[in-house]
């Protein structure tokens, strides 16, 4: 699972098509949570999450750990974040589209 910082202000994954954007000041925003800025390890965390939902899907009942270990750093349980990532799909690599009137 790689998860690249591009020219510093966006970070992608091949394995999810949420990213982070930096916001200025060592700040970032990720597209699963909308609203929140984070730090840089946060949102590499939070793309960690992200790309291991995507890659994996939701952990059986007994296999929480590691989810739970990164969302913790967010404020998140790991079922939070993994809903919260499964919400929040948006091809957001791909632009914007209008809705069909």
């Amino acid at each position: 699972m790689a998860i690249q910082v591009v020219t510093s202000s966006i970070m992608t994954s091949d394995r999810t098509s949420h990213i982070a954007r930096c916001v200025g000041d060592a700040y970032w925003v990720v597209t699963w949570l909308p609203g929140r800025t984070l730090t840089e390890p946060q949102a590499m965390a939070a793309m960690t999450v992200a790309a291991a939902v995507a890659t994996t899907g939701i952990p059986p009942d007994d296999d929480w750990s590691q989810l739970d270990s990164l969302a913790r750093g967010l404020g998140l349980t790991g079922r939070e974040a993994a809903y919260l990532v499964a919400v929040e799909q948006h091809d957001y690599q791909r632009g914007f589209s209008t809705p069909a009137s």
